[in-house]
């Protein structure tokens, strides 16, 4: 297995985990008050969104991913019909947060569409957050990873803008992947072209704030979920910390807002470019899921 591909995924997962504790605190000061200077992992509050999870967990964007790679672990390969099943199974017994997006979906579900049309119509990020598994399994097919990271997207989210950023980060870490720099990697995927998202645009706008203070670019290009807000932001953390993952993660998570759906593509793009052990090890010790990560993914990579 590509030692890189590894530590593409397992960044994707810790900046998730990492923005667990802080996770929708819009407010940066009292963000700050409350956990200082992020480093590592906290507990979110008890009467927060992601009560009974603990240190190290995944937030839901992170459980959904983890159904994804398991998913491509036991069918050797992307499979849109049973990542449906496993989500479907999962996110009804889920005892943690349940979005909007996810509400939709599976009430989509219960009126009998497939995962083909069964997405919400979110304008959310987190639809296209989950790509990181599948960058990995099908790095040398790049027509099918990028068909790949829009079916899972549009399963959730049928949003053009979300299916279409989806493919764009796709792209983006395939190309870290393959030795171009992040940011270099972020200008040839905008080249593929898209009929909806912006991508110029957000492309722009993200690079041309990476020499600015993260969380004052991020509260400027918006702190919510929405694609509109959220993908200027990635951007720039990409750009900013191109070579610096823990500055990056850690940052994102300073800048408050939805932070897990942007750490698990900043986490994504900029650890495409490394290999495990240049992952802090407290983050690899701490993260709670690692041990079926790497279980799946050596599944894939037989």
């Amino acid at each position: 297995m590509s030692a890189k591909a590894q530590a593409m995924v397992l960044a994707s997962f810790i900046g998730d985990a990492l923005a667990l504790g802080p996770h929708w605190e819009y407010d940066v000061a009292a963000l700050r008050e409350r956990f200082g200077e992020v480093t590592g992992y906290v507990a979110p509050d008890p009467d927060g969104y992601h009560a009974g999870k603990t240190v190290g967990d995944q937030t839901h964007y992170g459980d959904q991913t983890l159904v994804l790679l398991r998913s491509l672990a036991e069918r050797g390969g992307f499979d849109l019909e049973d990542f449906a099943a496993k989500w479907v199974a999962r996110m009804r017994s889920y005892d943690g947060y349940i979005d909007g997006a996810t509400r939709m979906t599976l009430k989509i579900f219960d009126f009998g569409e497939g995962p083909e049309q069964s997405g919400s119509n979110s304008n959310d990020l987190a639809g296209a957050s989950r790509v990181a598994p599948l960058v990995c399994a099908l790095r040398h097919d790049l027509p099918g990873l990028v068909a790949a990271a829009r079916a899972q997207t549009k399963m959730t989210h049928n949003h053009a803008q979300v299916i279409e950023a989806a493919e764009f980060f796709a792209r983006a870490a395939w190309g870290v992947l393959a030795g171009k720099t992040p940011r270099r990697a972020l200008e040839e995927a905008a080249e593929a072209g898209y009929a909806s998202a912006p991508i110029d645009r957000w492309l722009r706008a993200g690079l041309d704030a990476a020499d600015e203070d993260t969380v004052a670019a991020i509260g400027r290009f918006g702190r919510t979920c929405h694609i509109g807000e959220a993908m200027p932001g990635v951007i720039h953390l990409i750009a900013r910390y191109e070579r610096d993952l823990p500055a990056c993660l850690m940052q994102n998570v300073m800048a408050g807002g939805d932070s897990a759906a942007r750490g698990m593509l900043a986490g994504m793009v900029c650890g495409a470019r490394l290999v495990p052990g240049d992952i802090p090890q407290a983050w690899l010790a701490g993260l709670r899921a690692r041990a079926a990560i790497e279980s799946d993914l050596r599944a894939i990579n037989r």
